[in-house]
């Protein structure tokens, strides 16, 4: 489980938007990853106790309807998070797509139908042969910011900014670009929650959930760290700012053999972000359909694959349309305001819940100041976002 909520986080987040972090903080694009990192925290342990509470498909719409016990929030928040997934999966795969162009000269229209169409076919096989894929995909990602890291670490000629210029931003103008940036490193961060979204198939999900979503947030926090403070130190701004495929510049200048293996994992890692929204989204869409918020046409399931297969294919012409409609800034903003909006909805819930005298104690259990905190930093993020 750790494996697959670092899957949708890593692949979609740091290989895609480290030119458009640096673009909105400059040298200072870290500390809004610190800031981003900061404001999923305390959601993240929300959502950890209200994983065990209700463990099942669409967490978000359960933890809502049992907060507030009104449908039209429920599906509210439940559609929400679908849609999250849905933007998100075409916001990554712009950027899987502008990575396999490296090696692949084909118009990019082309190029996001094929990756779309083919993890769509992958998450209709099955939720084990998806979840195996994702994982050892994930393992392949993760390797590849190592190397990032390893590799312009050892760098002799560095082109970028000095160590000592990161973490030292002097006036309120460089703040401002960082909770800018803040709003985008959180789309890095979009990934823990998922991991609520497939309860119903992990096996001991009171015990397995809530250290998965907290060694997925951590794990994800050290490794965006590492790779911005080389990128930025390694490339100059103004490149990073003007590339799809930022990750690939620190390996200019270096032999070809090491730019096409960095970019073999880099496409492998971006279409995995695909993968895992498509495979989160048709269950939370499975989900509301299946307790009646929604048409009973959306909790079909295959026969053969026991996946719920008009929910996927639905997903899947949504994320092809909005990957050729929109650019990939835009459907990364939209995508942290929504989910924004949904931890409010979460971290309200949670404390609802807390309040009613029957609430049980599964072995898990946060201080009611922490949805608090998390209410009040989505609240100012989101404030932020639209201003």
């Amino acid at each position: 489980m750790t494996l697959y909520g670092l899957g949708v986080t890593v692949g979609a987040g740091i290989y895609v938007l480290a030119g458009a972090t640096a673009t909105e903080a400059g040298a200072h694009a870290p500390i809004s990853f610190i800031v981003a990192a900061f404001v999923v925290a305390f959601t993240a342990l929300s959502y950890a106790e209200l994983c065990i509470r209700y463990p099942v498909s669409g967490g978000e719409a359960a933890y809502v309807e049992a907060g507030f016990s009104r449908a039209w929030l429920t599906t509210g928040v439940g559609l929400s998070v679908a849609l999250s997934g849905i933007v998100s999966a075409a916001a990554v795969s712009l950027g899987a797509a502008a990575y396999l162009g490296q090696f692949v000269a084909l118009p990019q229209p082309v190029l996001v139908t094929f990756i779309v169409a083919a993890m769509g076919l992958i998450a209709f096989w099955g939720i084990s042969q998806s979840v195996a894929t994702a994982a050892v995909i994930t393992v392949i990602e993760i390797l590849g910011l190592v190397f990032v890291i390893g590799w312009g670490m050892l760098l002799t000629d560095k082109q970028g900014v000095e160590f000592g210029e990161i973490f030292s931003p002097t006036g309120i103008e460089p703040w401002l670009g960082i909770g800018s940036a803040s709003v985008l490193a959180f789309f890095a961060f979009v990934g823990f929650e998922d991991i609520a979204n497939v309860a119903e198939e992990v096996k001991e999900p009171r015990q397995t959930m809530p250290r998965a979503i907290l060694l997925t947030l951590v794990i994800a926090t050290v490794l965006y760290l590492g790779t911005m403070v080389t990128v930025l130190m390694a490339v100059p701004i103004s490149r990073l700012s003007e590339s799809s495929a930022p990750l690939m510049l620190v390996f200019d200048g270096s032999d070809d053999r090491y730019k096409i293996a960095f970019g073999a994992l880099a496409v492998v890692a971006t279409v995995n972000g695909v993968l895992i929204q498509i495979i989160m989204a048709s269950r939370i869409i499975y989900g509301l359909a299946d307790r009646s918020f929604l048409p009973e046409i959306f909790a079909r399931v295959s026969a053969k694959t026991r996946t719920p297969s008009i929910a996927t294919f639905c997903v899947v012409f949504l994320i092809l349309f909005l990957g050729q409609a929109l650019p990939i800034a835009a459907l990364a903003e939209r995508t942290s305001q929504i989910v924004l909006f949904v931890f409010i909805a979460v971290n309200l819930s949670l404390l609802r819940i807390k309040r009613q005298p029957m609430a049980r104690n599964y072995g898990f259990s946060v201080p009611k100041v922490v949805p608090l905190v998390g209410v009040a930093t989505s609240v100012g993020m989101l404030v932020i976002s639209i201003v």
